[in-house]
């Protein structure tokens, strides 16, 4: 049976991603699937519609038609308050949800009943997140960038440039975290040559980064006691923590901040997860930094939207595979294919599915083995 796919136009503040690219629209259509995208969508990342219709899809002239004829909408962030009105029980909704950080997502979802399946809880048979992996990696990377940018004094910051210059010492970079954020922002931090700690409690994980990483990088043990050492010695923190499906742990909270030098930099990576830094609110690209005691805190809450085209490239590439599957099976035959698929399910037909919301909203778990059967909606 053929599927309706909807491609909204992103209407997030400053996000230019899209979730589906013309040659995922060429794969859907060739399996026998209708792709509907809103007029406009894939501009911000340089797909104009008459790819779209090259590839195969019907493009179509807003969000009312893309949301009242598709069975399953895909899209890069979060629906918001203008889109919840639109999703309805019988929708399949596959994007980044994040929902342990947002109480008022998680009960509109629950009220509309749609099934939401979230690309950041998705695990693979290694027991990692592809879908969440790329943005991770693109997240990681700009975050030393955006926080080195903003350590210069026109932008608030203490006047440091992070690589040093010969007879100066260069920047220090504190990474709360040794997931592929943190891995890729180390990274980074790095090569520019600043001096970089990186944080993570597990001592294996510590260890194989001790063995790959370059001799500019320090391995520590996550515990307040150092982390807050760390946080007063330097010039730029990153928070990099991830618990899939959960609110990020809060690693610094305020009074760390007193300890920091003036005009140092906060860059909370966490923040679509409720962030790792207790001042941390979500910012936006247009308005990216605030300042709390002294300190520039960077804390918008889609950084990778910044750079769409590499973005959605590096986001679809992952997720087209995932969404293929979906169209084909529906909902009971995606949660079938293994553990990981299951994992992506977080609510449906007013239930919890994920372990991580549950516990966010102390609300009951339910499990897949008893999914209700999901009715797809008339074209």
């Amino acid at each position: 049976m053929s599927t309706i796919i909807g491609v909204p136009r992103e209407i997030k503040e400053q996000e230019s991603r899209v979730s589906v690219v013309p040659s995922g629209v060429f794969t859907l259509t060739q399996r026998g699937h209708q792709v509907l995208v809103e007029a406009s969508a894939g501009e911000g990342s340089g797909f104009t519609d008459d790819e779209y219709r090259q590839a195969g899809a019907e493009v179509v002239g807003g969000p009312d038609e893309v949301f009242g004829r598709s069975n399953i909408i895909v899209k890069v962030k979060e629906p918001l308050t203008p889109e919840y009105e639109r999703i309805r029980s019988d929708h399949l909704v596959f994007t980044y949800f994040h929902f342990a950080a947002s109480r008022p997502l998680t009960e509109a979802m629950l009220s509309n009943g749609a099934a939401c399946i979230a690309y950041e809880t998705i695990e693979n048979t290694r027991g990692t997140l592809p879908l969440l992996t790329p943005m991770s990696e693109v997240a990681g990377r700009m975050s030393v960038l955006a926080g080195a940018q903003h350590l210069q004094g026109p932008n608030g910051g203490r006047g440091v440039l992070i690589s040093g210059v010969p007879g100066v010492m260069p920047g220090r970079v504190t990474v709360l975290g040794g997931g592929v954020v943190g891995t890729n922002a180390a990274r980074m931090a790095a090569g520019l040559g600043a001096r970089v700690w990186i944080f993570d409690i597990n001592l294996d994980r510590l260890r194989y980064l001790d063995e790959v990483m370059p001799a500019n990088i320090t391995t520590h043990h996550s515990n307040p006691y150092a982390i807050r050492s760390a946080v007063a010695d330097s010039d730029l923190v990153i928070g990099a923590v991830l618990v899939p499906g959960d609110r990020a742990p809060m690693l610094v909270p305020r009074e760390y901040l007193a300890e920091m030098p003036e005009g140092s930099v906060i860059v909370d990576v966490a923040v679509d997860q409720g962030g790792c830094v207790e001042t941390c609110k979500p910012t936006t690209h247009a308005n990216p930094t605030y300042v709390v005691d002294g300190v520039v805190h960077y804390c918008v809450a889609n950084m990778p939207g910044a750079v769409s085209r590499t973005s959605t490239f590096a986001l679809t590439n992952a997720t087209l595979p995932y969404l293929v599957t979906l169209a084909d099976r529906g909902l009971e035959g995606f949660v079938n294919v293994s553990p990981g698929h299951a994992r992506g399910l977080n609510t449906y037909a007013g239930n919890v599915y994920h372990r991580g919301v549950s516990k966010a909203f102390e609300l009951p778990l339910a499990s897949v083995e008893n999914l209700p059967a999901h009715e797809r909606g008339a074209s």
